[in-house]
């Protein structure tokens, strides 16, 4: 898990996210290069539980806890309470395992 989650932040090098990601993963790859328009909008037209976490986390990142709560419930998450880099670390380690990526 650690190489996917090291290979998924060596991508972070590049212009775009790698075709074959998943539409969370390409949420949580637009965040992590700072665009966060662009990450909410491919996140929030999905209906996995998976894109709702990470939707959740944009809003956390971003201070809106009330939002970020509404969608940590619906991703069936637990709020979280970890720092945000340890987040963002479980929620793309969590995603690669799914091995939809």
């Amino acid at each position: 898990m650690v190489v996917n989650v090291a290979a998924f932040i060596a991508s972070l090098d590049g212009a775009a996210p790698a075709p074959d990601l998943n539409a969370p993963l390409a949420g949580l790859w637009w965040a992590a290069k700072g665009d966060w328009d662009r990450a909410h909008k491919i996140v929030q037209d999905e209906s996995s539980r998976e894109a709702a976490w990470v939707h959740a986390y944009l809003h956390r990142v971003e201070g809106d806890l009330g939002n970020a709560g509404y969608w940590y419930r619906q991703a069936g998450q637990p709020a979280a309470k970890d720092s945000l880099e340890a987040e963002w670390e479980r929620i793309a380690t969590a995603l690669l395992a799914t091995g939809r990526a």
